[in-house]
């Protein structure tokens, strides 16, 4: 099934039913005065996180959500029913905003959030409502109050403690697979991630962390280039970036420092408090480099592009370096969470 994240919807809550102007007649009741009952009121919309899904596919052909109005009063006191409200179902880490605006309605960050997308008609008052010892046959009533209607936009932002960031064929899909249980695509000819995967890393019995592997980023991703920025926001709600390089490209006119520096400069232009979240750098492939020169070159990189933070040095093919790393992002992660 393909990756949905983004969908845009028309929701439309029920109109309050309106009030009636009834008055009784019975037989053997003169004046029985005013007996018209309330309007019910309109079908709301509302949204719930959902911990079983993981995609907004269900919206993606099925645009427009209508509640149900309220009935409208009656004679003898009867009072119309409500309509019954109208629950969408999304994933956990849905962001829902106002397309006109831009404003968000609701961020859903955790399993059974909800929140009111479109709130329902107000029912209208009967004449019952209006009596009183100098108006003793009222026929007022009002009518019942329309209901919201929104244009939304719908965007799932993936639930990671840990984000992947860098060219395409960095290494990002092996080293998920290195180091946990997901098995994103991975093949020794150049191609690209297409769609972002969630990997459980366990480093211990109870310790476990959720990485996340984006479709790799181009320069000018911020911009639309290539697939990349189409996944940046799944990186935002992440504690901890890492920005993985392949420090042994096949083609000796790659340069490494060159791409590194291209992806912190999007990350930048993407948003600036993404590029201010905690990043690691992460060498990859150092399989293929001698063992004698492993150290040295590492050092060499890190100086030639001005790394001032954590680096590491680790092969997603043989495994090599990704224990320590691991078990690094999990003390990052854990302290993260008490705070």
């Amino acid at each position: 099934m393909k990756f949905f994240d983004e969908a845009r919807i028309e929701v439309i809550a029920g109109s309050g039913g309106n009030g009636s102007a009834s008055f009784r007649r019975e037989k053997f009741v003169p004046r029985g005065g005013p007996d018209g009952g309330d309007g019910g009121r309109g079908g709301s919309i509302l949204v719930v996180a959902d911990c079983n899904l993981n995609t907004l596919i269900d919206y993606r052909y099925t645009r427009i959500f209508r509640a149900k109005d309220g009935e409208p009063g009656r004679g003898r006191d009867c009072f119309g029913k409500g309509a019954e409200d109208i629950v969408l179902r999304v994933p956990v880490g849905t962001v829902i905003r106002v397309a006109e605006t831009g404003e968000v309605l609701a961020d859903l960050a955790t399993d059974g959030a909800e929140a009111l997308l479109a709130k329902g008609g107000k029912g209208g008052l009967g004449n019952l409502h209006f009596k009183s010892s100098t108006n003793r046959a009222p026929r007022q009533f009002t009518p019942g109050e329309p209901g919201e209607q929104k244009h939304l936009e719908m965007e799932l932002r993936v639930l990671a403690d840990v984000g992947l960031a860098g060219m395409p064929n960095a290494g990002k899909s092996t080293f998920v697979r290195a180091v946990s249980a997901a098995r994103p695509k991975v093949a020794d000819y150049p191609f690209t991630t297409l769609n972002p995967s969630l990997g459980v890393v366990r480093v211990d019995m109870n310790r476990s962390f959720v990485i996340a592997d984006i479709p790799g980023l181009i320069e000018g991703a911020a911009e639309g280039a290539g697939l990349g920025h189409q996944f940046l926001r799944h990186l935002q709600r992440t504690k901890l970036i890492l920005h993985l390089v392949d420090i042994a490209p096949f083609d000796e006119a790659t340069d490494p420092v060159k791409e590194a520096k291209a992806i912190q400069k999007e990350l930048k232009k993407y948003d600036e408090s993404l590029f201010a979240k905690p990043r690691w750098l992460v060498m990859n492939k150092l399989d293929l480099i001698p063992e004698a020169e492993r150290e040295k070159r590492a050092k060499a990189f890190v100086k030639k592009l001005g790394w001032k933070g954590p680096w590491y040095l680790v092969s997603g093919m043989t495994g090599e370096g990704t224990k320590e790393l691991c078990f690094a992002i999990m003390e990052h992660v854990e302290t993260h969470r008490r705070d």
